[in-house]
């Protein structure tokens, strides 16, 4: 072509680029490089086409050309980062753009690109410098505050994000990816009707931002409106179905909704897109343990571990509880999520409360907890609330989850003092309400479950801090003082795997409730599905705590005693095939597997009784189902387990005053179980002595439990008015 014809189609080529018609744009660009491949204008322009047009990988040839034979273009290096940002290869793409401003230094969109790619590489404080040059070049650069805000939340110093993101507002009110990091920095606050709002301001602007419909389903499944939820994650996969986080966030929703083998298929989803996305492979193994499918059980749990110990954010800390691992592992999961989620602040809250020389008398105790109402944590402690001693205790509740509007939840506020509902507050509301209370003790009742409100913890709201009864397991945190524990629970040898001081109470750490009902109707076994002359082991423990090496044992019990069934939990149905298709392939019939559906407490409670023996099991023993099977009189046989929170039924029976029942090897739990079986007077003997027991011996003892754990709050602030820093605690039995 000659030089005039060649200057001609370059021009038309321009004009459909301003024209945005790309495709002609790329047609007069090749026509032009056909007769001169090293026109550097055409390059770069067709390189740009080929971007505007969705084709990067083509793009990179042509800009890679371009930059060969001319390096003194920063337009050319620009392209050239984007494309590379666009290719993932970020850092080829922080090459280049450093390469753009070291030609021309002042140009702000080549600062604000290169910390993009600072914020890919998870080099935060750089690119925060980045886009502080940027904003110094050009103070209208609304993007630029945005990118800057993005950085900040890598950070975790998110007031200064939102401020960021409020300054590209205040730009540009429609700038929709403004609104996203207003909302991602709400979520990561938990002020999720906040997140709600600015999600859906965002999708107002650009309704196909995949990353806003994923953050909406993120809070819409706080609010449980789940079905609102799935269609949020739906809508993020039909623009990409490539999005970890939409298939993370269905798993999540479906595990909500019980649909447990939905669950795993998103979970599983999310992993096989990117191995490394946090919480997923817990996530994943904690779904099917809930289906009993055990495929592949063993390798996955020993690389979940392992996956631990590397530091990675692999599980959260309750999916870890029903894996085989020890409590040093436990420690170390804590800590990362810990780390990661919850970062210390300088800027804290305590009152003085608890150093003024003129408070009065009463020391005020507050409960934290989302739970207040049908919940097993509240099933156990209600009688405890109650039973405090409120001429010493002034006892406050501070509700932090959904009122379910049951008998149990008007019963839990008027136990109190004051019951106050916070669910509304974002943290850092929360704690500045905690410390307006007063608060000399706050015992979190959450510890690391869902709902739990860990973040207002960081801020010291309160001098004393306790963990206790709703995780079994250290919090991995400096800003919790104290887990209320017994001497079964933690060996001398995992006191270091703790990072709270440790309060021995002198029988069970489980508080119980006395008053707990049980249906005085007489139940027959006919109409529970059990037949009347079998020996019934039951269980009715969640599927996820189910082992294949627990469901071995049970399957040996089973054959050995002929004339004997195996009760257990309706969970869900794919967990209830799945464990009849494990007895068929161990020579049981599937048919000796009897299962219950859930029922109210008091008629749950009842139904325990047409049982023979109560099974437990390991790594993760029952908790409130023991305490449950022992209230209602049914013996309960264990294998302690190396956790707290396999160690919970034991210190449970060591309580109650039963410790025979406790074993410390498969060996020796069969061995017992057999001899029951077989034994029927020593079985009952177990049963009278529970009978007598129950109301007897320590563990349902809801005064005197009181009393014991009220000393421990004493002696904790007893300490902290000293002026002496929190240590371990060992209460002595009041006789």
């Amino acid at each position: 072509m000659a030089v005039d014809s060649v200057a001609k189609t370059i021009s038309e080529a321009l004009s459909a680029l301003n024209m945005r018609d790309f495709t002609r744009a790329e047609k007069k660009l090749r026509k032009v490089l056909r007769s001169d491949r090293s026109n550097v204008p055409a390059l770069n322009l067709l390189s740009v086409a080929l971007m505007s047009l969705g084709r990067f990988a083509d793009a990179e040839q042509f800009v890679a050309r371009a930059v060969k034979l001319n390096r003194s273009s920063y337009a050319s290096f620009n392209n050239y980062g984007l494309i590379s940002k666009q290719l993932s290869k970020p850092q080829q793409a922080y090459e280049q753009f450093t390469e753009a401003m070291k030609i021309n230094p002042n140009e702000p969109e080549i600062w604000n690109n290169r910390g993009t790619v600072c914020n890919d590489l998870k080099k935060p404080d750089q690119a925060l410098s980045d886009f502080d040059r940027a904003i110094g070049l050009n103070e209208s650069y609304a993007e630029a505050y945005v990118n800057r805000g993005g950085a900040l939340v890598q950070l975790k110093r998110y007031d200064e994000a939102a401020s960021a993101y409020n300054k590209a507002l205040s730009i540009k009110p429609s700038l929709a990816e403004a609104w996203l990091g207003r909302g991602n920095v709400s979520a990561a606050l938990s002020q999720y009707r906040d997140g709600l709002v600015a999600y859906d301001k965002t999708l107002s602007f650009k309704p196909d931002l995949a990353q806003a419909w994923i953050g909406r389903g993120n809070m819409l499944g706080e609010f449980k409106r789940y079905d609102e939820a799935l269609a949020s994650f739906d809508r993020a996969l039909s623009l990409n179905q490539q999005l970890e986080g939409a298939w993370f966030g269905r798993g999540n929703v479906f595990l909500a909704k019980k649909q447990f083998e939905n669950a795993f298929v998103a979970f599983d989803k999310a992993l096989s897109l990117n191995l490394d996305l946090p919480l997923a492979e817990g996530s994943r193994l904690h779904a099917k343990m809930h289906c009993c499918d055990w495929s592949a059980y063993q390798v996955e749990c020993e690389h979940l571990v392992t996956s631990l110990r590397d530091g990675k954010i692999a599980a959260s800390p309750f999916t870890l509880l029903a894996v085989d691992c020890t409590a040093k592992d436990q420690l170390k999961c804590a800590e990362v999520i810990i780390e990661d989620k919850y970062p210390a602040i300088v800027n804290h809250l305590t009152s003085s409360r608890g150093q003024d020389a003129n408070r009065g008398a009463r020391i005020r105790l507050a409960y934290l907890s989302a739970d207040y109402g049908r919940h097993a944590t509240s099933n156990l402690a209600a009688g405890l609330f109650e039973a405090h001693d409120h001429s010493r205790f002034e006892v406050i509740g501070l509700s932090v989850g959904p009122n379910d509007g049951s008998q149990l939840r008007k019963r839990l506020e008027q136990s109190f003092t004051h019951f106050v509902d916070m669910s509304t507050l974002t943290d850092e509301q929360l704690a500045a309400e905690i410390c307006k209370l007063n608060v000399d003790i706050l015992v979190d009742l959450n510890g690391l479950t869902h709902g739990a409100r860990i973040g207002a913890l960081r801020y010291r709201p309160s001098p004393i801090q306790v963990n206790y009864l709703g995780y079994p397991g250290t919090m991995g945190c400096s800003f919790v003082d104290y887990i209320i524990a017994d001497h079964t629970l933690i060996s001398g040898n995992d006191r270091q795997f703790y990072s709270e001081k440790i309060v021995m109470l002198p029988h069970s750490y489980q508080a119980n409730d006395r008053k707990r009902e049980i249906l005085e109707t007489e139940m027959s076994r006919d109409e529970c599905g059990l037949p009347d002359s079998a020996f019934v082991f039951c269980c009715f423990n969640s599927s996820y705590k189910i082992t294949p090496d627990t469901f071995d044992c049970w399957m040996t019990l089973l054959r050995q005693t002929s004339n004997s069934v195996l009760w257990l939990l309706e969970d869900n149905e794919i967990a209830t095939k799945n464990l009849q298709k494990e007895a068929q392939q161990r020579d049981v019939d599937p048919s000796r597997l009897i299962f219950a559906k859930r029922a109210p407490l008091a008629h749950h409670l009842a139904r325990h009784r047409l049982a023979d023996l109560f099974l437990d099991t390991v790594p993760c023993n029952a908790h409130t189902t023991a305490s449950d099977a022992l209230w209602a009189g049914l013996p309960v046989l264990t294998r302690i387990g190396q956790t707290f929170a396999g160690r919970v039924a034991a210190s449970l029976l060591n309580s109650v005053g039963l410790p025979d029942l406790i074993t410390h090897s498969r060996e020796e739990y069969e061995a017992l179980a057999l001899d029951l079986v077989k034994n029927r007077e020593r079985l009952l003997g177990f049963r009278r002595e529970l009978e007598t027991n129950r109301l007897t011996k320590p563990l349902f003892d809801t005064a005197l439990f009181a009393q014991h754990i009220e000393a421990a709050y004493e002696e904790m602030f007893r300490r902290c008015h000293a002026g002496l820093p929190p240590d371990d605690i060992r209460i002595q039995a009041i006789i």
